[in-house]
């Protein structure tokens, strides 16, 4: 199946290996069982829905289906579709009252985290919500580490501002580490970041 962004570009999907754990491993790590940030944050937020803690949830990406087949009477095949627009952040809900917007960006890269990962849009997007008095802000992962924080939309702004005016285009760990909060890894729930919202933002 095809699918293209709304300038035209062609959709790529990444293969991602599979992780293979070893039988010889002398150490159980829960930090570390190949799930991808987007899987982690999912289960939190179902997490938290089934304990009446917050409602938060994964924004749909729309699309227009423009080739559709049908090799049974029961059955469509999509072949290929277009992603309708450019998508604002991953996630938005209500927490305690509060409007909640937040994206979530992780790296391989050991000590930065590149700007590029995000977009205009997106801290356009951010910028109004936070002038509105909702809560936003990005939760960052350094894979290779498994070293996971949330930074304020207002750091996140300063950051990007200064890449703006030909500064760096990325944030230094040590940047993010003295902005930001970090967030840690478990079972129930997977990635507890509304933890850290209490402290910020309660």
């Amino acid at each position: 199946m095809k699918f293209h962004y709304p300038n035209g570009k062609k959709y790529v999907e990444r293969n991602v290996p599979s992780k293979k754990i070893s039988s010889q491993s002398k150490q159980v790590s829960y930090s570390n069982r190949g799930m991808t940030l987007e899987e982690d944050i999912n289960e939190t937020n179902q997490y938290y829905l089934s304990f009446d803690v917050a409602v938060i949830h994964k924004k749909p990406t729309p699309v227009q289906i423009v080739d559709v087949h049908y090799p049974t009477r029961s059955a469509a095949v999509i072949k290929e579709a277009y992603f309708k627009q450019p998508s604002t952040t991953d996630y938005n809900g209500v927490y305690k009252g509060r409007y909640i917007d937040f994206e979530a960006k992780e790296t391989k890269n050991k000590t930065s985290f590149p700007l590029q990962n995000f977009h205009e849009h997106q801290i356009q997007h951010m910028e109004m919500v936070f002038k509105q008095g909702g809560i936003t802000f990005v939760i960052l992962r350094f894979s290779l580490s498994e070293e996971m924080f949330l930074l304020p939309f207002e750091a996140l702004k300063h950051f990007w501002d200064r890449m703006k005016n030909g500064g760096r285009k990325s944030m230094k760990k040590e940047e993010i580490q003295e902005k930001g909060s970090p967030v840690s890894l478990g079972l129930h729930p997977r990635v507890d970041y509304l933890k850290v919202v209490r402290q910020i933002y309660f």
